[in-house]
This record gives C-alpha cells, sequence and structure tokens, in this order.
C-alpha cells in the first residue's frame, strides 16, 4: 500500500489531516496519521480423501492490519482476521479445520530499542522455525497468543526471547481456545560452526489439566560455498502430566542439506519418543503441518501424549527448487513407531507456488498417505490463490 492510501484510512479513522510518512514519528499524532493498513487475502479449496470418507470446502480468509508509525518507541498493532465459507461448499464429514469464525487476530502494543523489545497482548510467536512454537499459518484461522514478551540482545551475536501466555487462540475458531500459563525460555548464540540454540518450554494448558516440561538444545549451521552444505542437529527431554499420571520422553532429529545449482535436498530424521508405549513426545504450540507429512496424521498424537503411546519416527527426504519463478517442493516420509519400531506407513507430497509482484499469489498442493498401520489411505488436494496489500 502506498503511503498517501495508508495515510488517508487513518485520516478517515481519526479524523486527523494526513502528513509525509516517516520512519520514526514525531508526535502521536503524526504515529497516528502516518499508519499503515494491510491487507492479506486467501482463497482456497481443499478435498479431502480419507479411507471411505471424502471432504471438500471452498473457504475465504481475510486479515485486515492497522500499523501506527513508532512514537517514543512504542507501536500499536489491530488486526482482524474472517474466515467464510463460499458457494456453500461445506466441509460436511469435520475434515477440514477451518471454522467460520470473525476475531481479532492480533492486538498488542510493543515498545521497541536497539537492543530489546516487549511486545504484551494478543499476537503471533515463532521460535526456532515453528518446530515447538509456531503460528500455524497454512490453516486459515491462524494461531495467536495472549502474551507478554521480551526479546533482549545484551552481546554481539546473542538474542534471549522470553515469554509468558495466558491464552492460546488455536486454529479452530473460539471454541477450542485453551487458557493456560506457559513460560517459555528461549536463548541463541551464533558461532562460528553455526547457531546454538538453548530452550525451556514449560506448558501448562489448564483447560486440558495437561502440563509439560521440555528442556532442548540444537546446533544449526551452513557453509558458505558455493555448494552449500546444511546441518542440524536437536536433542530435548520431556515430562509430562496428562491429567495426573507423569510421564517421560525424548525428542532428537537429525537433519542434514546441500545446495547445489539452485536445487536444495534435504534427508533427516526426526524421532518423537515413547514412554515404554504409554506416551509420547509432544509439541502443542507447534506449527504442526509442517512436520510428520501435510496430511496431518499424526497431529493428534504431538498434541495429546496417549493419541499416539508409542511415539514417532520420521525418515523424510526433500527435494525444492525453483522453475520460471515457480517454487517446487517434493517431500517423502517413511514413518514407524518409536517403541516398537512398526510401520505406520509412508507419504509423498508435492507443492507449487509462485507469487507475483502485484501481490497476488497462486498454488496447488498434493499429498497421499499409503497407511500401514496407523490411520488409513488418505489423499489430499489444495488449490489457492491470495492477494496481498
Amino acid at each position: 500500500m502506498t503511503p498517501f492510501k495508508s495515510c488517508t484510512f487513518a485520516a478517515l479513522v481519526t479524523g486527523l489531516t494526513c502528513g509525509p510518512s516517516l520512519g520514526t514519528a514525531d508526535t502521536f499524532a503524526e504515529a497516528l496519521k502516518t499508519s499503515t493498513v494491510t491487507g492479506d487475502f486467501r482463497l482456497r479449496y481443499e478435498d479431502v480423501e480419507s479411507g471411505a470418507v471424502d471432504s471438500d470446502g471452498l473457504t475465504l480468509r481475510s486479515r485486515l492490519a492497522f500499523k501506527t508509525k513508532p512514537y517514543r518507541g512504542f507501536t500499536t498493532v489491530i488486526e482482524i482476521e474472517d474466515v467464510r465459507d463460499v458457494l456453500g461448499i461445506d466441509d460436511e464429514n469435520n475434515l477440514i479445520p477451518d471454522p467460520e469464525v470473525t476475531e481479532i487476530d492480533q492486538a498488542f502494543i510493543r515498545y521497541k530499542t536497539d537492543n530489546y523489545s516487549v511486545k504484551f497482548g494478543r499476537q503471533v510467536l515463532t521460535l526456532d522455525g515453528h518446530r515447538f512454537v509456531g503460528h500455524v499459518g497454512w490453516r486459515q484461522d491462524r494461531q495467536t497468543f495472549d502474551a507478554l514478551r521480551v526479546q533482549l540482545s545484551p552481546m554481539k551475536n546473542l538474542h534471549i526471547d522470553m515469554a509468558y501466555i495466558d491464552q492460546r487462540n488455536r486454529i479452530f475458531g473460539e471454541d477450542l481456545d485453551a487458557e493456560s500459563k506457559d513460560v517459555l525460555l528461549n536463548a541463541s548464540y551464533k558461532t562460528t560452526v553455526g547457531k546454538l540454540v538453548g530452550y525451556a518450554y514449560l506448558l501448562d494448558d489448564d483447560t486440558r489439566d495437561e502440563q509439560s516440561d521440555t528442556f532442548g538444545v540444537s546446533l544449526s549451521g551452513a557453509t558458505d560455498t558455493d555448494i552449500k552444505l546444511m546441518y542440524t542437529v536437536e536433542l530435548a527431554k520431556q515430562s509430562i502430566e496428562d491429567s495426573g499420571v507423569e510421564f517421560d520422553t525424548e525428542y532428537m532429529m537429525l537433519e542434514a542439506g546441500i545446495v547445489v545449482s539452485g536445487i536444495t535436498l534435504k534427508i533427516g530424521r526426526e524421532v518423537l519418543g515413547s514412554d515404554d508405549g504409554l506416551a509420547s513426545f509432544t509439541t502443542p504450540l507447534a506449527t504442526l503441518h509442517k512436520f510428520n507429512g501435510w496430511n496431518d496424521i499424526f497431529l493428534g498424537g504431538t498434541f495429546n501424549p496417549s493419541a499416539m503411546p508409542n511415539g514417532l519416527e520420521d525418515h523424510y527426504f526433500a527435494v525444492s527448487s525453483t522453475l520460471h519463478g515457480a517454487s517446487i517442493t517434493i517431500v517423502y516420509h517413511d514413518f514407524n513407531a518409536d517403541e516398537k519400531s512398526t510401520d505406520y506407513g509412508d507419504e509423498l507430497g508435492v507443492s507449487l507456488t509462485k507469487n507475483y509482484n502485484n501481490g497476488v499469489s497462486v498454488g496447488i498442493k498434493y499429498s497421499t498417505y499409503d497407511a500401514e498401520s496407523y490411520g488409513v489411505d488418505t489423499d489430499k488436494l489444495w488449490l489457492s490463490t491470495g492477494y496481498k496489500f
């Protein structure tokens, strides 16, 4: 959006006259007058065939955000989100978690300096590639948190991120939001061999009467050469209390990759461990769609420790590149139980997306899961188009 259009909208809302758009406002009135409005729209058709059950849905997600210019370090953001069923195409079998909803997606105030920032209110919060904390942006109603977040950079190469969450605003509309007392602690340090991260995620879901304490460390890096080599190593331990019963589980992820001639190849092994076949490692705040297959076959298990008690071992291979400005990704997963090495099944996914300079985007995505001893054969197809300003 141009400064003129943004300024005009702010003038209509506040009743103030428009002035030039500056990086930092000199007065509060100027911060309001030079504020910006952005929009993000996505129309998506989704078809799901799961065993003998078939569902499809066509939904439109719309977001409008109002953001003030910084004034004495303070910025305010208000964002409205709406999800609508289009043309009466309805998910009659409840296989597509995109309910109709209109809500405040974000509403926060932020204070920021060169070395730290404090953000209070409803907000998007992500950490370390979304494995443990993410916004689930793939779904139409993304996940946000009512939280206080503090980020510090006390010295070169060191970054500290802390947050307290008292409500999880999940992807299913307000009915399944959860009150919580979550504490997130994350510290990262850039070394000569890669980024070292240590974290503690102390989660307390009051709605489900479930607590978990996760402590972990990761190291990831890449070479600065024509042929780039990449790696990630991550280990974590978790203590879970589910309705008064306690479990101990572990997590491991090993990934290696190479980028050559514009093609990225990755191979990895991720293990969500089991406690003697009684409960599995969980990541209830994660962007789960990004991990363990796009069909979300194991989503329940990584949210509920007793839903997948034997854990999960995921061996995967991915290749991605660009063709005529379009991004292409192919991912293959081989799934097994961690506790008994039982063959769960395998999944193949393909996606193609393209973003245009005018804010328009288009995409097609397909994923097929071949079940062995977990779930049922499942195929999913997504067709989408979007527009941002």
